[in-house]
C-alpha cells in the first residue's frame, strides 16, 4: 500500500511538473498578439497582458516548485499530460475572449472559440468576424498554426535540455498508427525539422496569398490558418470575401499540401528529390479520392445551373479540398449548394487527410489499410487456403496495426453518432445535427442547417458537447478513453 501510494505521489509530481512547464511555455503565445493590439492601438492588449501574466506566474511556480533530477516519463505519464495539458491549453486559449469585455463573450462562447482555434477545427461563434480588433484576427490564427503540429512536439524540443525524455509524450500526440517512425534518430531534431517544414510551407502559403491580391496582414493570417488545416479567417465571408479565383486555388492548393504527411515533406526537402512523394502509396490513395470528389462536385453544382464549366471546376477544387482536409476555409455562398453535394463534402470530412499532417478525420491511411483488408477478406472466400498478406507500400501491415484501425474506425464512428444523438436529442433536426458534430469532431468547421453561418445559435450545453467532440478529434479517442479505463490507473 505504501509502495502504491509512493509511486503515485511520484506521478503527480511528473505530471505537475510538466504540465507547469508547458503552461509555463505556452503563456508567451500571448505576447505576439499583444505587440499586434499595441501596434494597432487596441485596448485587447491588456487581455492579452493579463492571460500572459497569470500562467506565466502559475506554469512557471509549478515548474520550479517540482524541479527535480530523477524525472522519468512514463507512457501512463504521457498519456495523462497530454490529456490535461489540452484541457489546460483550452482553458488558456479562451481567456483573451473571455476576459476582454468590448468581446462580449460568455465563458460557453470563449471556451468554444478557444477550443476550435488550439484543435485547428475553425469552428465559430462570432457572427461578424470582420468587425473584431486586429489582434483578435491575428489571435485567432495563431492559435490553429500553434495548434496544428501541437505545442507538444515544440516542447519536446526542450525537454531534452531539461533532462527529460519526450519520447512519450511524442508518440501520444501525434496522430496515425505508425506513431513510432522518426525523421531523425534524435527526438529533439525531429521536432525542431517538423516545425522548420512547417514554418515554410506556412511562408510559402502566406507569400502566395499576397501574390493571389490578399494584403499583407490577411495573407499572413490566412497562410497560418491554411497549412494548420485550422480555417479561421479574417473576413465573416471567410474567402469568398475576395471573390477570386486566385485566392480560391491557393487555398485549395496548400490545403492539400499541408494534407500531406510531414515525414514525407522532411524526407524530400532534404535529400531534394519528390521520390518520397512518388512512392508514399497513402498520398496516391489521398489524391485519387480527392480527384473523384472534385469531379463529382463540380459536375453536381454544373449540373445545378450555378456556375459555368470553369467556375464549377475551380469551386469545387477549393471547397472540396477545404473540406476532406478538414480545413475549413470556405466560399460565402457554399450553403447555396444542393444539400445532397454538402452531405458528401460533409461525408468526405471524415476521410481527412494523410497520417502525421494537421488534418483531422480518420485519415487516409486507415481507410487505405481497410480498403485492402476488405479486399483482402473477398480474396481469401474465392481462394480459402491462399496464404495471403496486405500490403501498403511494399511493407507488410501487421495484425496489430489491423486491430489497431478496425478498433479506432470503430470507435470514431462511435462517438460520432453518439454526438449527432446527444444533439439530435437537445432538439436539433437531424440534419443540424450531423453537419455539426461533423464540423467538430473532425476539427473541419464549416457546419449546415442552424450553424451555416455560425455556431453561436447553439445553446450554452451543446457549445461544451461539441468543446469534447472537438478535443477527443484532436487527440483521436484513445488518450481521452484511457484515463477512464480501470487497467490503466490499477497498472
Amino acid at each position: 500500500m505504501q509502495r502504491d501510494s509512493t509511486h503515485n505521489a511520484t506521478q503527480a509530481h511528473v505530471v505537475i511538473h510538466l504540465c507547469g512547464f508547458l503552461v509555463f511555455l505556452y503563456s508567451f503565445s500571448m505576447l505576439p498578439p499583444m505587440l499586434v493590439a499595441l501596434f494597432c492601438k487596441e485596448r485587447s492588449w491588456f487581455a492579452f497582458c493579463t492571460t500572459f501574466f497569470t500562467f506565466f506566474t502559475l506554469g512557471g511556480g509549478a515548474w520550479f516548485a517540482t524541479k527535480r533530477t530523477d524525472i522519468q516519463l512514463k507512457t501512463r505519464d504521457g498519456f495523462v499530460i497530454i490529456v490535461l495539458f489540452w484541457l489546460l491549453f483550452s482553458v488558456i486559449s479562451a481567456m483573451p475572449f473571455w476576459l476582454d469585455d468590448s468581446v462580449g463573450m460568455s465563458f460557453a462562447d470563449a471556451l468554444f472559440e478557444g477550443v476550435s482555434g488550439i484543435t485547428t477545427t475553425g469552428a465559430s461563434v462570432i457572427g461578424d468576424v470582420s468587425g473584431l480588433p486586429n489582434a483578435y484576427l491575428y489571435y485567432r490564427a495563431q492559435l490553429n498554426f500553434i495548434g496544428g503540429l501541437g505545442v507538444i512536439v515544440l516542447a519536446v524540443a526542450v525537454l531534452p535540455l531539461l533532462g527529460i525524455g519526450g519520447a512519450k509524450l511524442y508518440q501520444s500526440e501525434m496522430p496515425g498508427p505508425f506513431k513510432e517512425e522518426r525523421l531523425t534518430p534524435r527526438l529533439a531534431d525531429t521536432s525542431r525539422s517538423l516545425w522548420l517544414t512547417y514554418l515554410l510551407l506556412g511562408l510559402a502559403c502566406s507569400a502566395s496569398y499576397m501574390l493571389a491580391g490578399m494584403s499583407a496582414f490577411d495573407a499572413l493570417c490566412h497562410g497560418l490558418s491554411t497549412v494548420s488545416l485550422g480555417g479561421f479567417s479574417t473576413r465573416s465571408e471567410s474567402i469568398g470575401y475576395w471573390h477570386s479565383s486566385a485566392v480560391e486555388l491557393v487555398a485549395g492548393l496548400f490545403s492539400l499540401l499541408s494534407a500531406i504527411n510531414f515525414t514525407v515533406w522532411f524526407v524530400a526537402f532534404t535529400k531534394r528529390t519528390l521520390q518520397p512523394f512518388r512512392q508514399n502509396a497513402e498520398l496516391r490513395f489521398f489524391l485519387l479520392v480527392t480527384l473523384l470528389v472534385v469531379l463529382i462536385t463540380a459536375w453536381q453544382v454544373w449540373h445545378a445551373g450555378m456556375y459555368d464549366a470553369t467556375d464549377s471546376l475551380i469551386h469545387a477544387f477549393f471547397l472540396t479540398s477545404s473540406m476532406i482536409t478538414d480545413n475549413g476555409l470556405a466560399t460565402g455562398d457554399y450553403a447555396s449548394w444542393p444539400a445532397h453535394t454538402i452531405v458528401l463534402l460533409l461525408m468526405a470530412s471524415f476521410f481527412g487527410g494523410c497520417v502525421g499532417s494537421t488534418c483531422g478525420g480518420i485519415k487516409a491511411l486507415r481507410f487505405l489499410v481497410l480498403f485492402k483488408q476488405s479486399r483482402h477478406e473477398v480474396h481469401q472466400l474465392v481462394h480459402p487456403r491462399a496464404l495471403m498478406s496486405i500490403r501498403v507500400g511494399g511493407s507488410v501491415v501487421t495484425e496489430r496495426v489491423l486491430r489497431s484501425v478496425w478498433s479506432f474506425f470503430f470507435l470514431y464512428i462511435l462517438f460520432t453518432v453518439f454526438f449527432i444523438w446527444a444533439l439530435n436529442m437537445m432538439g436539433y433536426d437531424l440534419m443540424t445535427a450531423f453537419a455539426t458534430v461533423a464540423a467538430c469532431i473532425n476539427n473541419m468547421g464549416l457546419g449546415f442547417g442552424e450553424t451555416v453561418s455560425t455556431f453561436g445559435t447553439l445553446h450554452e450545453n451543446a457549445k461544451y458537447l461539441m468543446c469534447a467532440a472537438m478535443i477527443m478529434g484532436r487527440l483521436e479517442i484513445y488518450p481521452v478513453l484511457i484515463l477512464f479505463s480501470r487497467v490503466f490507473w490499477r497498472s
